[in-house]
């Protein structure tokens, strides 16, 4: 290193400082490589005695650690020393010199070799040293490169570090106890000191923090009841007085833990301190019922229910028992019933989130039971996590059960209660049923149902007809009903209701999205099995083939209205709108339930009340083109008036807005007179047109109001008084047609469909509660609250109500196309975008309003 000797005393003074700094990195790189076992060691040692466990180590244990440090201490020390290398001021510099470009402090030191004399190379040297000593003012100081990983593979030091610091962070307290119990030969009776620690842990379910006693203030303490208390106690125990109220037996001599449960109000005291314990007592949950029971035709129920508890709720069944008082004793259930468990369902719980109030809604279908159609009593349990119980008010019902239209399917159903109610109703339910069976050909579509039937009689005619064969026969009959009332609708139809629940479940569980178009793919795919077995088993009555065929069209406009529902389901969910598709999830079930119902059904002519709605439909359509014409007119007139108004200026005229110009192309000049006339009779002609449009309309719609059905009835009555304003509404619109006042004539035709649509919604009013009558009188006085929805002649295929309350009909234009939803908001949207546009003329922005207030 002699090559920095002859370095210049300037370039010496500026390098001063950077060479201090990187000698003392070198000192501390080189201690520390020398020196970093000896300080595991010591790191090792002081973990040891800072956590406590020397206070607590049997005293040879203690030493044995104590005379391991010493001995791995002075070997580290020896080793270190033997290692060391102290730095001098040359290393240093070439340190510095090495963390500069071209090492300039080298070239500084140097002499020129050869060309001394030479005054060329002499500048030359010269140039090349004032370039160098210019690369001095980046001179800083170097950091030390310890580099001990490649030394300390295993990471020995860190493991030693993080031990010390966890010493210090949690057991300071014995610090005392273990530095003095680390020494060979001390007495721990005669230095240690006592210390204790302790936490009071609340039970799991509860969900509140353990608590630290050493940070609580001594008074009084509430904590929820069934804590665990744990104590430890460190070095002279002995010293440390416990008392407590809660354990059975104390422990009579001092031990180093103590652990107890708090059930009840006690007290604590711990050497000086005392706290007055409070126990927080584990409410019972509670439960009730909430809403009113509902059922489907397929017999699934749906009851809601409100669960509480201080805790959360864990747990919750319902508990379903024959009401034997309620039960008419009657042809089957007049004999003594065999004794049947009740029935015990779970309740849904949330699977994430707050349990102390759950409102939820029971599913099920109990429509195979044997107590199906039965008075039963139903009561809600919840369960905590502390296994307490709290119970609901006991609910009378009648249990839902499948509605069967079918009357075999119904007989044989019933013939299925009687032997699931007692064994012994087997021989008379085998001579009803082998009556059924006697004339097949007038009972059973298939004669592979009645084999069904036949297969079944046999186990029934024995004598000993034990539970086994009984509950197997008792499904073959329930196949054979669901037979006779579906066709083979049955496995499409299960695989669809199946895709539909697993659907809404995802949906009430906030399933993902990818989850939730998985199982949209696969209620696309059921549906579109169910609508093909559905068309294969759609035939016309023999009265209607000399009829136009509506088949086809029913199952077009059909598809299509499933389609744009699932569309809408699955963007609803795509939105996050999860409680909007659930709710139109359920309509569409809604409706496949009642096409199902109209295929069994048949399908036959139109109803009066159908033929009516459909005219009105039609007549509610015209009118509405007759007001857009009439706002056209009303376009063109105001264009006209502009025109004349830029006639007068000697200003050529501006076209209408929509196009009707009838006589308003004249120029500016030559002959205005003319032109005037022209577009007056122009105007006056359509005008003329109009008011007899009108006219006709007027006259249409008082024949239909003449052949409305539902005469007699309030609703019926409703529908007549609002066609009558409708009808005067239209002829004062005909009478300002004539007179030429067309925004009065728009204002007329206004109110003239808003009382039609108030007109038809009473007419669908009256054509329900005539379903709902005939309905009444085919289930024998059955009541129908729970029923699925009124199903009668006045509904069209999809079981949906005529005229759907006023709204377009799916034969309407604004009803065509892939989104009737994306169209109809895209129209509003428009609208209000000219409402807001001032250059349009003010007769236009004025029956936009209308429009929007309409719509």
């Amino acid at each position: 290193m002699e090559r920095y000797d002859n370095l210049p005393e300037a370039a010496a003074a500026r390098v001063k400082r950077p060479l201090r700094l990187t000698w003392a990195g070198l000192f501390v790189e080189r201690l520390t490589r020398a020196f970093w076992p000896l300080a595991t060691v010591l790191f090792l040692a002081l973990a040891w005695a800072l956590s406590g466990l020397a206070a607590i180590a049997p005293l040879l244990v203690t030493q044995v650690v104590a005379g391991l440090v010493v001995i791995a201490g002075i070997a580290t020390l020896v080793l270190g020393f033997a290692r060391y290398r102290a730095p001098t001021k040359i290393d240093a510099m070439a340190r510095l010199d090495a963390s500069l470009p071209g090492a300039p402090i080298a070239a500084l030191a140097d002499a020129q070799a050869v060309g001394a004399t030479d005054l060329g190379s002499r500048a030359v040297w010269e140039a090349h040293l004032a370039r160098m000593a210019t690369k001095l003012d980046a001179a800083k100081g170097q950091a030390p490169r310890a580099d001990l990983a490649p030394r300390d593979p295993y990471a020995i030091r860190l493991i030693a570090l993080t031990a010390l610091a966890v010493a210090l962070l949690f057991g300071v307290r014995a610090a005392g106890p273990g530095l003095t119990a680390m020494i060979p030969g001390a007495g721990g009776d005669q230095v240690a000191q006592a210390s204790w620690e302790g936490w009071v842990e609340p039970p799991s379910y509860t969900g509140k923090p353990t608590l630290y006693l050493g940070d609580q203030a001594p008074g009084t303490l509430q904590v929820p009841e069934g804590s665990r208390v744990t104590l430890r106690l460190y070095g002279k125990v002995d010293e440390i007085e416990i008392t407590e109220t809660w354990s059975e037996e104390p422990p009579t001599e001092p031990v180093p833990t103590r652990l107890f449960t708090i059930d009840t109000d006690g007290t604590l005291t711990i050497g000086d301190d005392e706290w007055q314990v409070s126990a927080i007592d584990d409410a019972d949950p509670a439960i009730e019922v909430s809403g009113e029971l509902s059922r489907t035709l397929a017999g699934e129920m749906r009851q809601g229910f409100r669960a509480t508890d201080d805790y959360g709720v864990a747990t919750g069944t319902a508990q379903v028992t024959i009401d034997m008082p309620s039960v008419d004793r009657t042809f089957g259930l007049a004999a003594e019933p065999e004794p049947r468990e009740p029935i015990l369902v779970d309740l849904p719980m949330p699977f994430r989130g707050d349990r102390s109030e759950v409102e939820e809604l029971l599913v099920e279908n109990f429509a195979q039971h044997p107590w199906a159609e039965l008075p039963v009593s139903v009561t809600f349990t919840a369960t905590d996590a502390a296994g307490q119980t709290g119970t609901s008010t006991p609910f009378d019902i009648v249990l839902p059960g499948r509605r069967f239209l079918n009357p075999i399917a119904q007989a044989v159903i019933e013939m299925r209660r009687d032997i699931l109610w007692t064994t012994d109703n087997a021989a008379a339910s085998a001579r009803i049923l082998r009556a059924i069976s006697n004339r097949p050909e007038d009972f059973f579509p298939k004669a592979e149902q009645a084999e069904m039937l036949r297969a079944s009689l046999g186990p029934l005619e024995e004598e000993d007809l034990n539970p086994s064969v009984r509950d197997e026969v008792a499904q073959a009959l329930w196949d054979l009903a669901i037979e006779l009332e579906e066709g083979a609708l049955n496995d499409a139809l299960e695989r669809l209701r199946r895709a539909q629940e697993r659907l809404q479940e995802a949906m009430r569980q906030g399933a993902t999205p990818d989850e939730l178009s998985e199982l949209m793919d696969e209620l696309r795919e059921a549906m579109r099995d169910y609508m093909e077995q559905l068309a294969q088993n759609a035939q016309p009555p023999e009265n209607q083939l000399d009829q136009p065929d509506q088949g086809d069209n029913t199952m077009e406009t059909t598809q299509q209205d499933l389609q744009e529902m699932m569309d809408r389901i699955e963007e609803l969910m795509r939105e996050g709108r999860t409680e909007e598709a659930a709710q139109m999830l359920q309509m569409l079930q809604q409706m496949m339930e009642n096409m199902q119902m109209t295929q069994q059904q048949g399908q036959g002519q139109q109803s009066p009340g159908q033929q009516a709605m459909r005219g009105l439909q039609e007549t509610l359509r015209n009118q509405r083109d007759l007001s857009d014409e009439t706002f056209q007119e009303q376009e063109g007139q105001q264009g006209q008036q502009g025109q004349q108004q830029g006639q007068q200026q000697g200003q050529q005229g501006q076209e209408g807005q929509n196009g009707d110009q009838m006589g308003q192309n004249q120029p500016g000049e030559g002959q205005p007179g003319q032109g005037q006339q022209g577009t007056q009779e122009g105007q006056s002609d359509l005008q003329g047109s109009l008011s007899q449009r009108q006219r006709q309309l007027e006259r249409e719609l008082e024949r239909q109001r003449n052949n409305l059905p539902g005469a007699g009835t309030e609703e019926g009555e409703a529908a007549r008084d609002a066609l009558d304003r409708a009808g005067r509404a239209m002829d004062e619109a005909a009478e300002a047609l004539e007179r030429g006042d067309t925004s009065g004539a728009l204002d007329r035709q206004a109110d003239a469909m808003e009382e039609m649509r108030e007109g038809m919604r009473n007419l669908e009013d009256a054509m329900r509660r005539e379903a709902e009558q005939q309905q009444e009188g085919q289930q024998g006085g059955e009541q129908s609250a729970n029923r699925g929805g009124p199903q009668g002649n006045e509904r069209d295929p999809l079981g949906r109500e005529a005229g759907e309350r006023g709204a377009l009909s799916s034969d309407s234009p604004l009803a065509d196309g892939e989104d009737v939803y994306r169209r109809a908001e895209e129209l509003m949207e428009e609208l209000r975008r000219r409402s807001g546009e001032t250059e349009r003329p003010q007769v236009e922005r004025d029956y936009i309003e209308r429009l929007l207030d309409l719509f």
